[in-house]
């Protein structure tokens, strides 16, 4: 029996990680809220097939490079925080 609330850790897929690193992406991906990190590989596992996969990393990463988007919609990333 799984213990409520508790997830398995999701393990980032080598061809997301690789296309990532490709487009220089990484740190904006990684300076996403925790939320947008997990829904963005769901959403792209969850596709049936591959090219869903493509077209749902390539909507991922478009988006990163814009910084100012989340699924489709507008986002506001948080001020950085000053020590």
């Amino acid at each position: 029996m799984k213990a409520q609330g508790l997830q398995r850790a999701l393990v980032m897929p080598g061809f997301v990680k690789a296309a990532l690193n490709a487009r220089k992406l990484l740190d904006a991906y990684q300076s996403r809220p925790d939320y947008q990190k997990t829904e963005y590989l769901q959403w792209i596992d969850k596709a049936p097939l591959m090219a869903g996969k493509r077209k749902r990393l390539d909507q991922m990463l478009d988006e990163l490079d814009k910084g100012n988007v989340y699924m489709g919609e507008p986002w506001t990333p948080p001020p950085p925080v000053k020590a």
